[in-house]
């Protein structure tokens, strides 16, 4: 099953992020900021990963003229951004799939924020030159996932520091050891030298790491 296929992972979603992801609402503004930085008014954004449509909603409300292409495998997901975005919707073009389902641009600018986690390396070294390749010269490309060092004893202390957080976000200690168990032995996280050389290889220049929160980190990059 696709993560946040199932109707009960879709309701609890908007929860989800603010409890288990350092600076969640600082994280959306910093990366709307890093795009304003080099695009226009009425710039045309693609997000990936845009199900539950937050971070679009966020975009949107601060840049007016900006316009979106979200893209997202979860159906679901997709409903729900629409409802998230409300009056904001027409804004937007959303479209059910991976990174190929997106039209191919060019656009001003990309993000895709707390996704790529879920993807294998090699679909992930894939997905950013296809990101790559829809962008206009120059354009900033913003990402945040979990990324953390790999070797056991670095693992198991930056996990443990996700579930602390948690639990002092409000979530149960039974569901944060859950949680680092999936993330542990479940999800292809890649370690942070690893994230960056996959989007220089991808053919993004200037890569520079802007947030770090314990199991977190997002860089700024641009197509060269």
């Amino acid at each position: 099953m696709l993560p946040f296929s199932d109707p009960e992972s879709v309701a609890r979603y908007a929860e989800g992020p603010v409890r288990q992801v350092p600076g969640f609402h600082d994280l959306q503004r910093m990366t709307g900021l890093l795009l304003a930085e080099r695009i226009r008014d009425d710039a045309h954004v693609l997000v990936l990963g845009a199900g539950g449509g937050l971070e679009l909603k966020a975009f949107a409300d601060t840049q007016p003229g900006w316009r979106f292409c979200g893209v997202d495998p979860s159906a679901a997901m997709l409903g729900l951004a629409k409802r998230t975005l409300g009056s904001l919707a027409w804004r937007v073009d959303l479209h059910e799939g991976y990174i190929d389902s997106a039209p191919v641009g060019p656009f001003d600018a990309a993000t895709c924020l707390l996704t790529l986690h879920f993807i294998a390396e090699d679909e992930r070294r894939r997905t950013l030159a296809e990101v790559h390749r829809r962008l206009r010269p120059g354009a900033p490309f913003v990402v945040a996932h979990h990324s953390f060092p790999q070797d056991g004893g670095e693992k198991a202390k930056w996990l443990a520091r996700y579930a602390a957080f948690a639990v002092a976000s409000g979530v149960t200690a039974a569901n944060a050891e859950s949680a680092i168990v999936a993330i542990g032995e479940r999800l292809p996280v890649l370690s942070p030298e690893q994230d960056e050389a996959l989007l220089r290889d991808a053919g993004f220049a200037d890569v520079a790491l802007f947030y770090a929160g314990f199991t977190f980190r997002g860089w700024v990059a641009y197509k060269a």
